[in-house]
């Protein structure tokens, strides 16, 4: 197994220095035993400013400068249906977004279900997304960040992992070191054009038997991935932004979401369904009002004191 760590670990540093250059740093977040792994050394492949295949699971840091930086943190997660990364639209230029507000950005580069090197493919992007987080609290001081104001962010199938690591408890990715003592859920969450029920009225089929695979009819999982039915009262708060006219995720997705939320009485919960904006929200211009999406982040940041307003002296 060290030995085949190795090799992965040479096959994926030219990716890791071409994506690199548009990023600050490139950080594994699992060393010599990652779970649910085969063994198998995987390329990780680009195409078209997609990543199709993960070897190395890590995430790349995007830092304001010190002198804004906020103390809040977010661990994006790039859409793709778990079958690609659309890292650039869906993760750096976020980041880079992020950090002109204060906050410092991780971009997650998460294994995706189906990669011949997962056991089981539902549980490799949650146990990615988990130990992320974990990483990124044990190095909070380091960057400057106020652990108790980490978020995490995702865009369609992003926003499913990014619910699912904020609603489901069970702990997929301790390994026995020391990041195992720290958690794993999000303090806030920010959800753009979700996935978020697997149930056949309103799931995007292609998420949901990308991430299940041969479990795609198992009632149980189902259920668990269904994150809208998983909200307690502990649940954090979210805000939540999707078009009227998606035709890939229909909004139900994200009102289901909410709904949830309020009835669990998670308070500072905030929703916007645009009347344009398809299933392409991003933060490039968009019509009409969906373009107000990032200052209205900005905004619930402040007004729920996830976000200290940058202050010149």
């Amino acid at each position: 197994m060290h030995h085949l760590n190795k090799k992965r670990t040479a096959i994926c540093l030219l990716v890791w220095m071409a994506l690199a250059a548009n990023a600050q740093t490139f950080l594994p977040i699992w060393n010599k035993r990652m779970p649910n792994s085969r063994g198998i050394v995987v390329n990780d492949t680009i195409v078209n400013e997609r990543i199709t295949q993960v070897g190395t699971p890590g995430v790349y840091v995007f830092e304001p400068s010190k002198a804004e930086n906020t103390g809040t943190a977010v661990l994006i997660i790039p859409g793709g249906g778990y079958a690609r990364l659309s890292y650039q639209i869906s993760g750096f230029t976020p980041a880079k977004w992020l950090n002109s507000i204060g906050i410092t950005a991780f971009v997650l580069n998460h294994r995706l279900p189906q990669s011949p090197d997962v056991e089981v493919s539902y549980k490799a992007p949650l146990q990615d997304a988990q130990r992320a987080l974990r990483y990124i609290r044990a190095h909070a001081a380091e960057y400057g960040i106020d652990s108790h104001k980490i978020g995490v962010m995702g865009c369609s199938a992003g926003g499913h992992l990014s619910a699912c690591v904020s609603t489901i408890n069970e702990d997929w990715s301790a390994i026995g070191d020391s990041l195992d003592n720290c958690p794993f859920q999000p303090n806030f969450t920010i959800l753009i054009s979700p996935v978020i029920s697997m149930a056949d009225s309103i799931v995007h089929k292609g998420s949901r038997t990308n991430l299940l695979g041969k479990w795609k009819n198992d009632e149980h999982l189902r259920r668990l991935f269904s994150c809208d039915l998983n909200v307690t009262a502990q649940t954090p708060p979210a805000i939540l932004f999707h078009a009227s006219d998606d035709p890939a995720v229909p909004p139900l997705n994200s009102i289901a979401y909410y709904s949830a939320l309020l009835k669990a009485g998670v308070k500072k919960s905030s929703i916007h369904i645009f009347p344009n904006g398809g299933h392409k929200i991003a933060v490039r211009a968009q019509p009409g009002s969906t373009r107000l999406w990032t200052e209205l982040t900005e905004e619930w940041l402040i007004e729920t004191g996830f976000l200290k307003p940058i202050e010149y002296k």
